[in-house]
């Protein structure tokens, strides 16, 4: 049996847009690019995959994360395919007798919402397994939504491609489970996926997650982390689409965030800068329905709301 090892990235429409609302059930996102390698049963890193695909219902790139992928609306409308074709191209390039890996069960969740959407078959991507939860077992990660480049960072591995790349990623991840046990994560799995992630201690006001992370080059780069790699639901583990960052007083941060599975919450960052030159930034996640969420909501109405201006005297 061969691995292959999925990512991808897919496009989001804003939450009450028209792009969204023309979706019956709540969808995470249409894809936009496929990522894979191949990894044999000896656990060899072997070929690549990548295509480019042109959506048809979120046809325009999310800002957010266009400049989180660095995927433009001109590369997919010049170089992409269709979601039909694009799956046709990778299937064949899967061939047969695999496992799909993936880090984390976003991208697996997606593609069949992806192949749903499009009436295609979805039989054949039912094997599959989380990477993450046999990282977590066997390396003892702390967290089921574990960062990807802080679980390269925990195994030594120097990263070589792009992030929010879906090869890069790919690739990435396969380096990772290069050096698993995956005949034995693979065994054990069922019983690694029911084991319950470590959670941090009990904080006030009803913080859900609050953990802190290192090593940023500057405020922007710290902030764009907050809002793309780290920023996952604290329960599920899926990535958080966010809304635009408050400033407030003391280096600190508010955004509204949304997970299409579990629904709304409020992500809160406090910065600091090190001895070393670099930003560390501590976030912590709220309900949506907290104070905090809705002081956010009203600081953000203050400021959008148009201002009246002063008639001169005549």
């Amino acid at each position: 049996m061969q691995y292959i090892v999925l990512d991808m990235e897919w496009n989001q429409a804003w939450p009450g847009s028209r792009a969204a609302r023309q979706f019956e059930t709540p969808f995470a996102g249409e894809i936009v690019q496929i990522g894979a390698v191949r990894v044999s049963e000896r656990q060899a890193v072997l070929d690549e995959f990548q295509v480019l695909v042109r959506p048809q219902y979120i046809r325009k790139m999310n800002s957010k994360i266009s400049k989180l992928t660095g995927i433009k609306d001109a590369a997919l409308k010049e170089n992409g395919v269709t979601l039909p074709e694009a799956i046709e191209a990778f299937r064949k390039w899967i061939g047969e007798d695999f496992a799909f890996l993936t880090w984390g069960f976003d991208d697996i969740r997606v593609l069949r919402q992806n192949l749903e959407l499009y009436h295609l078959e979805t039989a054949w991507i039912e094997r599959w397994y989380n990477a993450q939860l046999i990282f977590n077992a066997q390396r003892g990660g702390e967290h089921a939504q574990l960062a990807l480049m802080t679980a390269l960072e925990m195994m030594g591995i120097a990263p070589s491609r792009p992030a929010h790349d879906a090869l890069g990623d790919a690739y990435h991840t396969a380096l990772i489970c290069a050096q698993l046990d995956l005949q034995k994560g693979i065994a054990e799995y069922a019983k690694a996926k029911e084991k319950p992630a470590k959670q941090p201690p009990a904080t006030p006001a009803e913080c859900l997650d609050r953990r802190a992370f290192d090593g940023f080059a500057d405020r922007s780069a710290a902030l764009e982390a907050m809002t793309g790699a780290e920023n996952v639901c604290p329960r599920c583990g899926k990535r958080l689409l966010s809304q635009q960052w408050l400033g407030q007083p003391g280096n600190r941060y508010m955004t509204r965030a949304a997970c299409d599975a579990c629904g709304a919450f409020l992500v809160r960052v406090r910065l600091q800068s090190k001895e070393d030159g670099t930003v560390r930034a501590g976030r912590s996640v709220y309900p949506g329905d907290c104070d905090a969420a809705k002081s956010y909501d009203r600081l953000i109405k203050l400021r959008d709301k148009p201002r009246r201006r002063k008639r001169s005297a005549v």
